[in-house]
């Protein structure tokens, strides 16, 4: 080989690349990952649970990086013991709920929301526990009132951790992170939304003058943060993303995400029509391509910057509490004393394993019968996006999370 030639290999595309780069960039980001694992086995492990570094994994790129560390992280990021969790709601659970109906009719809807492939009678069964889990923490939280955006949010917890662990994850959510949505009347919600404008003034002045010139209001982000985006994203990976990073964070955060993908419109938003109908339109249709990691970042930033407690002097701020944001030191003091799963269940000697499933005994019934209850079983304990195979944006490998795990 002469002296100073690169060595060259052809891709798949029939184009030459420089070998050596493509492989020091997937070493390097291989590096990074393995380097994330570690750390939140560490966390994981550690008497009490170290929850910032749980906290700062999820916030940081990639965030959780598979539904197997999710199923560990999420109830450690809302301090839910994984074996002391409610009992399965009976079918019962039904009879004479005041929300049924409605909650019947946002379910049945919801057919975009499960992976796709999903074969008719497992999505089926799986929207009949969607169903089941709203009304079992109705119920037991009388305090809390159903909204149409809620079955978008604990339908991502059912296909990530299963039916039981969901009701206890949502459950912890809805009286905290989501309270201020679940009042009997919108003037909460409309309280959290208040904080978008404020926050663009702070940072582009001329962008917010022009949205108030416009009249636009903000009710194009109510979608937006009372379903944490899980209505208007259409790849899973990145609504999967935003709860990660929004389970770890202060319950505004979802709002200051709201006000970085304002910003990151802002010339489309300002070369628009200044006028009410056309630039609410423009904004109500969330871009799908958006630079995630970018704007995750550009939110906490402005968090940090500009704190809800320096916001909150605004005039539209200061007429109304938010029970969320007055809760939120105490609960996440709350989750700096947990035990590691290890010595929980060792204090429980009685407990199944989460990650062994019950399956029900097959009858001789037709076939979707059998998938039917085949998945009853299992995604009450694993989650439906592990029968689906539901792949997150970065998937590792079996091998090496056992190796870890």
């Amino acid at each position: 080989m002469r002296k100073g030639k690169k060595h060259h290999q052809v891709n798949n595309n029939g184009n030459r690349s420089t070998g050596n780069g493509n492989e020091k960039r997937q070493g390097e980001c291989g590096s990074w990952k393995k380097k994330k694992l570690f750390d939140i086995h560490q966390a994981l492990t550690s008497d009490p649970v170290d929850i910032e570094t749980l906290r700062k994994a999820a916030v940081s790129e990639g965030g959780l990086l598979t539904d197997d560390i999710r199923r560990k992280v999420w109830p450690k990021l809302l301090s839910v013991n994984v074996f002391s969790l409610p009992p399965k709601p009976g079918r019962d659970v039904r009879e004479n709920h005041k929300d049924f109906n409605q909650v019947l009719l946002d379910v049945r809807r919801s057919m975009r929301r499960f992976p796709r492939g999903m074969r008719v009678a497992e999505r089926e069964v799986l929207q009949e526990q969607l169903i089941d889990i709203i009304l079992d923490v109705l119920r037991r939280n009388p305090q809390l009132h159903y909204y149409q955006g809620y079955h978008d949010i604990v339908v991502t917890f059912l296909l990530v951790v299963g039916e039981r662990l969901a009701i206890a994850l949502v459950e912890t959510l809805s009286n905290h992170h989501l309270r201020d949505f679940m009042d009997p009347t919108m003037d909460s919600t409309k309280h959290i939304l208040n904080y978008l404008m404020p926050i663009l003034e702070q940072v582009d002045r001329e962008l917010h003058d022009f949205m108030l010139r416009a009249e636009v209001g903000t009710i194009f982000a109510l979608s937006w943060l009372i379903t944490w985006y899980g209505h208007v994203l259409s790849d899973f990976r990145h609504v999967l993303r935003l709860y990660d990073f929004f389970l770890a964070s202060h319950p505004l955060m979802a709002i200051y995400f709201a006000a970085v993908i304002v910003l990151h419109r802002e010339k489309e938003v300002k070369s628009s029509e200044c006028d009410m109908a056309m630039v609410h339109h423009l904004l109500s249709k969330i871009p799908q391509d958006l630079p995630y990691e970018e704007l995750i970042c550009q939110a906490q930033s402005l968090f940090l910057r500009y704190p809800p407690s320096m916001l909150a002097k605004s005039a539209a701020l200061q007429s109304r509490k938010s029970i969320a944001i007055s809760t939120f030191q105490d609960f996440q003091l709350t989750t700096l004393q947990q035990r590691p799963d290890s010595v929980l269940r060792h204090q429980r000697p009685g407990t199944a394993d989460l990650a062994t499933p019950d399956v029900a005994t097959p009858t001789p019934t037709a076939a979707n019968q059998l998938v039917k209850m085949a998945v009853w079983g299992l995604s009450a304990t694993l989650g439906a996006a592990a029968l689906a195979v539901a792949q997150t944006a970065l998937e590792w490998g079996p091998d090496f999370l056992l190796q870890l795990f």
